[in-house]
């Protein structure tokens, strides 16, 4: 429903949820969950840049930890190809991992500090047994070359490098195994500026060279548009806003994306854009509204009439979706929704 017309998905998710229990008094029970992903479905078809946004807490981070299994989702599914990999074990799951990789935010956290980069870059070959000793050698040198690292930075330690370096080294890592996806989670955020802009032209000349799928987490929006092919939007644990980054950064529907969109600074200083404040605070993931997450957030008149609503995506245009939700989206658009 949400792929490409007449493209068969790489990876497909559908109605995620992954809530966290939260405990507490003396006996340390559980007395609510934390809904940080809720109902969410999305496909990524092959060579793909699919771009996830959103404020921070909204559940992207989280989302993208489950589809490589590093989380284990609370109900829903998701197929890589046409295996069905939500409830695996690590036993089976392990042969399905050379085909999926992650990039991680803080490539300082990322990486063992007490590993040499070769062993680092060389891990996954162990791991799945591939290669005898030589053959690892020329291998982690390929990949240092082709994220654009010397050989001899195999010999030294992540934290002789540079933010941007031991970014570099974290994608080599990524590439070993040669995967079909791999998972971006905000890559560029924790580096300087001047260094974002090389680490997002390598993923384009990596994309292109191997045909690699990406989703893209990110909060900027810019960088989003650089990167993807298309964007969903989220809020509080849900997607709502999910079309080309084309149309979505031209034509927004949701009042949030709107929101979202006006904060990109301009490059020219000449071209004064509004910018849209919302109101109120972001609701908790633990005690969610009943209604309109958005509309609770902003106090909309309409609110009251979306407790118990259907909110879920449609599509108000060709390959353009966006959540039914009267207090998000224009009076035209909630009347051409309820017309279909």
């Amino acid at each position: 429903m949400l792929s490409p017309v007449s493209v068969q998905p790489l990876l497909s998710v559908k109605d995620l949820r992954i809530h966290f229990p939260v405990h507490g008094g003396v006996l340390l029970k559980q007395k609510a969950s934390v809904k940080a992903v809720d109902c969410v479905s999305l496909d990524i078809t092959p060579s793909e840049t699919f771009g996830l946004v959103g404020e921070s807490g909204c559940g992207k981070s989280t989302l993208g930890k489950a589809i490589v299994r590093l989380i284990k989702p609370t109900a829903g599914s998701i197929h890589f190809g046409k295996t069905d990999i939500t409830s695996l074990s690590q036993r089976n799951l392990r042969p399905m991992r050379r085909d999926f990789q992650m990039i991680f935010q803080d490539p300082a956290e990322s990486l063992d500090p007490r590993m040499s980069v070769r062993s680092i870059i060389e891990e996954p070959f162990l791991i799945h047994g591939l290669g005898n000793r030589s053959e690892r050698v020329q291998w982690v040198n390929e990949l240092l070359g082709r994220v654009g690292l010397p050989a001899s930075s195999a010999e030294r330690y992540p934290f002789e490098f540079s933010g941007g370096q031991r970014q570099r080294i974290g994608i080599a890592r990524a590439l070993a195994l040669k995967p079909k996806l791999i998972v971006c989670d905000e890559p560029v955020s924790a580096l300087d500026v001047s260094v974002q802009s090389q680490i997002l032209n390598l993923l384009v000349e990596l994309q292109r060279d191997f045909g690699l799928s990406y989703l893209f987490i990110a909060h900027d929006l810019s960088v989003v548009k650089h990167m993807s092919d298309r964007v969903a939007v989220m809020y509080l644990g849900k997607i709502v806003e999910l079309a080309s980054a084309e149309e979505i950064y031209k034509n927004p529907r949701h009042a949030y994306t709107k929101a979202l969109l006006s904060a990109i600074p301009s490059h020219d200083p000449k071209m004064r854009q509004k910018k849209i404040l919302l109101e109120g605070d972001v609701p908790s993931p633990i005690d969610p509204p009943a209604g309109s997450a958005f509309g609770h957030r902003i106090n909309h008149p309409r609110y009251e009439e979306t407790i118990g609503a259907d909110l879920s995506l449609r599509e108000i245009s060709p390959n353009h979706w966006v959540a039914a939700d009267p207090c998000s989206i224009s009076e035209e658009d909630w009347e051409r929704l309820k017309e279909h």
